[in-house]
């Protein structure tokens, strides 16, 4: 089983490729190249032709005179500016899921909510040719959306991809203990996490990306009720860029702040219980427990 080979990664441009062109104010717009085409700007127009064949780092110049950089998008890029269904996974928290959730080459991984799409990009390539991802999505639109993000990125639908439309439960699990991963993107994760336990091997993990406290409170509580998972870890990142020219050092204005919060848990082998937790709660943190 290999992944399509149609998205060029390297070397001069060909007709197909995605290219990202950049101007002097950093905006970015990407295009697919085609024999002939043409693409418009306010600042005028670049042909197409003047960037096959030509290395990747070129400088194009519009009738206008203005210039371009010309690069092929990074994965990054192009999760910010693919078509949107549902919100995508920010490429912050991809990083982070990929590794905090260890998705290694030729890894099984199930994932529950596939959304735009996005996640699927990067999950994809973490687990490599040997792997394999099972996405399900609830709505239909959103998968179309999904399946038409995936194949553009790779060229191809990747044949260790299986997209799934409907909600996940434990009747989808397949063999007990068939999955290395779960990956849960949705309202109400906690009610995934049988299936997620009957999904995952001994050892496994599952990672919830979910976007409130009340969510994150109510997944965190579910899996430690569960029994079968070793004690749930949960964080959020924030990510601020910085200016720099110069003596002028300095924190960007803008920064990308909250856009969910992860959890991640071990799967114990299978007739395993967790033992209980040997810390002191905070004062209220459980009232049933003083009533």
């Amino acid at each position: 089983m290999t992944q399509p080979s149609a998205r060029t990664q390297r070397g001069p441009f060909e007709a197909g490729d995605q290219v990202q062109l950049t101007d002097t104010k950093g905006r970015m717009h990407q295009v697919v190249l085609s024999p002939g085409g043409t693409f418009h700007t306010h600042r005028g127009s670049l042909r197409h032709d003047d960037l096959i064949g030509a290395p990747e780092g070129s400088v194009i110049t519009a009738t206008s005179g203005a210039a371009y950089v010309a690069l092929r998008p990074l994965l990054a890029d192009y999760t910010l500016a693919m078509k949107r269904g549902a919100t995508i996974v920010y490429p912050k928290d991809a990083a982070q899921i990929v590794a905090y959730a260890d998705v290694f080459p030729g890894a099984r991984v199930l994932e529950a909510g596939a959304g735009s799409g996005a996640l699927s990009c990067w999950l994809l390539r973490a687990l490599g040719p040997d792997g394999e991802l099972v996405s399900f999505e609830a709505r239909a639109d959103f998968a179309e959306i999904a399946r038409a993000n995936v194949s553009r990125f790779y060229g191809a639908l990747p044949p260790c991809w299986q997209l799934r439309t409907g909600e996940f439960s434990a009747a989808d699990a397949g063999e007990p203990g068939s999955f290395d991963r779960v990956i849960l993107d949705m309202l109400a994760p906690w009610e995934c996490v049988p299936g997620a336990a009957l999904a995952l091997t001994g050892g496994g993990l599952i990672c919830c990306y979910v976007a409130t406290t009340t969510q994150l409170s109510r997944i965190v509580e579910e899996l430690r009720g569960h029994g079968g998972f070793f004690e749930p870890a949960a964080w959020e990142t924030l990510v601020r860029g910085w200016h720099v020219d110069g003596l002028a050092v300095r924190p960007d204005h803008r920064m990308i702040g909250h856009t969910g919060f992860l959890v991640t848990a071990r799967r114990l082998a299978a007739g395993v219980t967790a033992p209980p937790r040997r810390r002191r709660p905070a004062k209220g943190a459980h009232p049933e427990e003083g009533t």
